[in-house]
């Protein structure tokens, strides 16, 4: 009887342990990532950098991404509903529920628009801070420099972004110059293809100035002068990057980016990509790529998810009326 008892003891073991891998294994084998921009994003650089700390940390056998641009996100959106590709996850942040509050309409579905309610929220993983910059030889020191300069002729600052108006990058910098008194719709803005293009128009002297997220500028501080951040204080990871608070323009505001199954997607593989997606914070590799694009851990896993996101589409529909977006 105690051999039996042993027998069914070690079975019941080895069946748990199997249980435990075999969700995660199924799951998390391989990824493909789908980037709603192009190169040198904030999206593409969320991307990559999750399925890198992924694979060198053990959680994937392999990780494979793809850029589809066009439509603000949109046309990588459409994919996801219209195909639902299997072992394929979408990267996305504030401007889908952006687009949803504007009726953007590049791409739409049968609902006439696009949104988080569209696919599967798997968990929410990294804040990434506004940042505003100009070229390393630009004559602008600070952000006073380039209000000052709005100020006394409009149409001598241009600003670059990696999306289309009414975007991320649009409104970080239209909150800065609301902030510094100015009327944000009169900012001439120009949109680029991802943030890549962004900063070569930038470098180029097509505009004065880029408004984009800090972890895309974290690469490029050879190349360019960062002159406010939404952060409230001065991040460690830039330490030399000014906030526009310390400035005097009280602007504060964190971008989230995380990921979206495709409809149909299963519980047990959501569930499972989502406990993968916070275990591997807890890694040096995860850790070694958030530093390098000094992002902020925020996980928010499933339901916290979409309570997460039905909150801030009521923040940001306040905002964008606010700034006159809407």
């Amino acid at each position: 009887m105690k051999l039996i008892k042993s027998f069914f003891s070690v079975l019941f073991s080895a069946l748990l342990l199997l249980s435990t891998t075999t969700v995660n294994s199924i799951a998390i084998e391989k990824l493909h990532f789908v980037i709603g921009g192009g190169a040198g994003g904030g999206w593409d650089g969320t991307a990559r950098g999750t399925g890198e700390a992924l694979t060198k940390a053990g959680f994937l056998k392999s990780a494979s991404f793809e850029n589809m641009s066009g439509g603000g996100g949109g046309k990588a959106l459409a994919y996801m509903i219209n195909t639902k590709p299997e072992n394929t996850i979408l990267v996305q942040s504030t401007p889908l529920v952006l687009r949803s509050i504007t009726r953007h309409k590049g791409y739409v579905s049968g609902n006439g628009t696009l949104s988080y309610k569209d696919v599967v929220p798997i968990a929410g993983v990294i804040g990434d801070y506004g940042a505003i910059a100009v070229a390393k030889n630009s004559p602008y020191k600070n952000f006073k420099d380039v209000v000052d300069a709005y100020k006394a002729n409009p149409s001598s600052i241009k600003m670059a972004g990696g999306s289309v108006r009414g975007s991320m990058d649009h409104l970080i910098g239209a909150l800065a110059f609301q902030a510094a008194g100015a009327n944000p719709n009169d900012v001439v803005y120009i949109p680029y293809d991802a943030g890549g293009k962004a900063l070569a128009g930038l470098l180029s002297g097509e505009t004065q100035i880029i408004s984009t997220g800090l972890g895309e500028l974290m690469g490029a501080r050879d190349q360019v002068r960062i002159i406010g951040i939404t952060a409230p204080e001065r991040v460690g990871d830039a330490p030399d990057a000014p906030t526009l608070k310390e400035q005097g323009y009280d602007v504060q505001f964190v971008n989230w980016r995380g990921f979206f199954g495709p409809p149909g997607m299963s519980n047990k593989d959501k569930k499972a990509i989502a406990k993968m997606l916070g275990d591997v914070q807890k890694t040096p590799e995860w850790e070694a790529v958030r530093a390098r694009n000094a992002w902020v851990n925020i996980y928010n896993p499933d339901k916290k998810f979409v309570k997460f996101l039905k909150k801030q589409t009521k923040e940001m529909t306040a905002l964008m009326k606010k700034l006159g977006v809407i």
